[in-house]
């Protein structure tokens, strides 16, 4: 779909709801103009696809502008001359970015009521109901957490980009090792210094840690004793005496064993994630995942023998080879076991993953919408609630990622990174630090990619870091 703009550069605000609204295979033009009158500024959007031309235009008084008032008439504009050519209404209507529950969380922290909330994406975004009730849910989940921190507050994620292999469906900058593990211990000498400067750092700063997240990557690809001395580098470099959670990714199965989580646990982490993805096996071997559904039962029950009570568990609905009945099995199968939290993704074909290219076996679009539903009411059914979501490019259907908890047992890393409420200071190769400054804006600070370049870029690392303190 060809996109042309008329008297405004507001490229990306519109050009992220036709990716939302319409395929890359959708053939067509779409006019986006924005006129400026003495009192009116009126936004007119003209599609044209498969010979039908349809136009619709939305407007706001001059002097009202703002950018974010600019944008939002020109995105239902534009939704609004795209709904004729649609099948059905979308299900998070002119909502385009990867965080629609920031507009119901902004709502709702300003004083706003539930109903107003509603309101709001009803009448001017025209979210259907259920994904309403949605980011609303989560949006409450998120008040909640904000009303645990203070000022001073920080939270930390610490990146392990190493796999011991690359899942088909994956476009996570990561190094797959296999057996060679070279690599590793160079990438956790640099990583200490970058711990060990952050911890003093934060110390002068007078900030403190309320969450932990090591991540990757697939952080239990570190061997038992490559965990534990990074466990403890952690708990030497860091004051832990407010920290509310402190969580590792174990991801993989066949990365975990019972002594590997038994170590740590004993280390001081109290969350943990086991992912299947799904519980098919024939599933699993086409997404490239070497493990087998029963090594996941194998490893829950490890993990909870090791003292963790809280462990989320991942599912991905639109997987090559699944169907219907295999990811009604795959949820039911899980939430049997009944982990604290289940995170349902929706499957993101990315232009770094295998799957982008052979994307032969995929479900299609209906049965995706069928899996998301069942997953739904499954679990609202089940007790748990919905306390955090993101959507992603590339979504089968452009539906979300939700992630579920039972009461009081939301992941607030999640939560706070997701809805930026506070500075994330992310340590490691690939890491993005999320820096709230004092004025009310976020700034962002990446370390290298690829953990090659941050372990030769190590001293520019540390001087950013450095740098990121000062303005804080």
């Amino acid at each position: 779909m060809k996109l042309t703009l008329v008297g405004h550069q507001d490229r990306y605000a519109v050009e992220q709801l036709q990716m939302a609204l319409f395929s890359t295979q959708d053939q067509g033009e779409a006019v986006s103009s924005l006129y400026r009158g003495k009192t009116w500024l009126t936004a007119v959007t003209k599609i044209t696809t498969n010979g039908t031309t349809t136009r619709a235009s939305r407007r706001l008084r001059a002097s009202e502008e703002t950018v974010r008032l600019r944008r939002r008439i020109l995105q239902q504009s534009y939704y609004l001359a795209a709904l004729p050519h649609l099948s059905e209404a979308p299900a998070w209507g002119a909502l385009a970015g990867v965080r629609p529950t920031k507009i119901t969380t902004k709502h709702l922290l300003e004083g706003g009521t539930e109903h107003s909330a509603d309101k709001l994406l009803k009448d001017v975004y025209f979210v259907t109901e259920d994904r309403r009730k949605l980011a609303l849910d989560c949006s409450k989940s998120t008040v909640r957490a904000a009303g645990l921190l203070s000022d001073r507050d920080v939270s930390l994620y610490v990146g392990i980009p190493f796999c011991p292999t690359r899942c088909a469906y994956c476009s996570f900058v990561s190094r797959s090792v296999g057996k060679r593990t070279e690599l590793l211990t160079p990438y956790l000498e640099a990583l200490e210094k970058e711990l060990r400067l952050t911890g003093k750092l934060l110390e002068s700063s007078g900030k403190t840690l309320r969450t932990i997240y090591i991540g990757g990557g697939t952080p239990t690809t570190l061997s038992q004793s490559q965990m534990a001395w990074l466990l403890d580098c952690i708990k030497d470099s860091f004051d832990l005496g407010r920290c509310l959670e402190f969580t590792v990714e174990g991801g993989r199965p066949d990365t975990l064993t019972k002594e590997k989580l038994q170590s740590i646990r004993r280390h001081g982490a109290d969350r943990m994630s086991i992912n299947p993805q799904s519980m098919v096996d024939s599933v699993l071997r086409a997404s490239g995942r070497p493990h087998t559904a029963e090594a996941v039962l194998l490893r829950y029950q490890e993990a909870v023998d090791a003292g963790f009570t809280d462990i989320n568990m991942d599912l991905i609905a639109g997987l090559p080879g699944d169907s219907l009945k295999g990811f009604c099995h795959s949820l039911d199968t899980v939430a049997a076991l009944n982990p604290s939290n289940i995170t349902v993704h929706t499957l993101a074909l990315k232009k770094g993953a295998d799957l982008f290219q052979n994307r032969a076996g995929l479900p299609t679009w209906e049965e995706a919408a069928q899996m998301v539903a069942y997953a739904t009411a499954t679990l609202r059914e089940l007790g748990y609630k919905p306390y955090y979501l993101y959507r992603q490019k590339y979504m089968s259907g452009s539906f979300e990622n939700v992630g579920w908890s039972k009461d009081g047992r939301d992941c607030l890393y999640n939560i706070y990174m997701m809805e930026e409420l506070h500075t994330i200071l992310s340590l490691g190769g690939g890491g993005m630090n999320k820096v709230n400054l004092p004025d009310g804006s976020l700034q962002r600070f990446h370390n290298p990619k690829f953990p090659e370049q941050y372990i030769e870029q190590l001293d520019s690392v540390l001087q950013q870091k450095e740098e990121l303190f000062s303005m804080l």
